[in-house]
């Protein structure tokens, strides 16, 4: 969950600075391609295989449509107007939503999670006091609220339907695939001008493909086996702690007394959805 964390939530910093030259369908199609080229040699390297079976198939294309193509273009599209830290609370509401999908399908979570979930929100709101800044209320916080819903879909229904089925690396790989196929679909709309690119952006979109899509798609899949698709879309209260850290020690951005109290108060909840008597206690109906 750390590691994954501390890839996933470069996020925000890599599609700021792809957009510069790129439109968000590009950086969409971009991105699904590196990271299922990552995924690619990583399962040929291990001898895994892609699925053979139609069924699986036809599930990774709904799952490829609510994890990856749907919330990747909503992410680019809602950068474009919405600053930082905006994006950082609606990011961080997947938890949220996830804990809603699954008391839909019947799940139960113990006390001691819920309280967890809400004191990790309460975190991120207080790291990024969005009452301190603009875009709260516009079509690309819409944006970035509906990819963070899509993602709760998305685990919940890769934990039920795809987990424990064929080889991780050929199922991670086969679903950006498909997401890549389903991008490409949409760059007639605003992907066909390529001449805005630059060195930069491309250098941006590469690591966000790579590093911050591939890699950490797979590690996301791995948690979602291990510890549910709740837990797993908990990582998304880290993120702000993650970026806030690396602003500090990399661009020299400066972090005061509130922010350091969200941190703590975000590694608190997150501690709690993680207690053993949380994890014992969450059964289906």
């Amino acid at each position: 969950m750390g590691v994954l964390a501390l890839l996933w939530g470069s996020g925000f910093l890599w599609i700021k600075l792809a957009l510069t030259g790129l439109s968000p369908a590009q950086v969409t199609v971009l991105r699904c391609v590196l990271g299922a080229g990552v995924l690619l040699a990583l399962a040929v390297a291990a001898r895994q295989r892609l699925p053979r079976d139609r069924a699986t198939w036809r599930r990774l294309v709904i799952a490829a449509l609510f994890c990856n193509t749907l919330p990747f273009a909503l992410f680019s599209i809602g950068e474009q107007t919405v600053d930082s830290g905006v994006a950082g609370v609606l990011n961080a509401t997947t938890p949220l939503w996830s804990m809603l999908v699954g008391l839909a399908l019947g799940e139960r979570y113990a006390p001691v999670r819920l309280v967890g979930l809400g004191v990790g929100f309460c975190g991120v709101v207080l790291i990024f006091a969005p009452w301190q800044r603009h875009g709260l209320a516009s079509w690309g916080a819409l944006a970035l609220l509906a990819a963070a819903a899509s993602y709760a879909v998305a685990f919940a229904y890769m934990g039920r339907h795809l987990v424990h089925r064929g080889d991780p690396l050929g199922m991670s790989a086969a679903q950006l695939l498909v997401a890549t196929g389903l991008a490409a679909l949409a760059l007639p709309a605003g992907g066909l001008d390529w001449s805005g690119a630059t060195t930069g952006s491309l250098l941006a979109v590469g690591v966000l493909g790579i590093v911050a899509t591939g890699v950490t798609f797979h590690l996301n899949n791995r948690l979602i086996a291990t510890e549910g698709a709740t837990a797993a879309a908990t990582v998304g209260y880290l993120l702000p702690v993650v970026s806030v850290a690396l602003g500090a020690l990399v661009l020299g951005e400066d972090v005061g007394a509130r922010v350091l109290a969200g941190m703590a108060v975000v590694l608190a909840g997150v501690a709690l959805t993680r207690h053993p008597v949380a994890a014992a206690r969450k059964v289906r109906r």
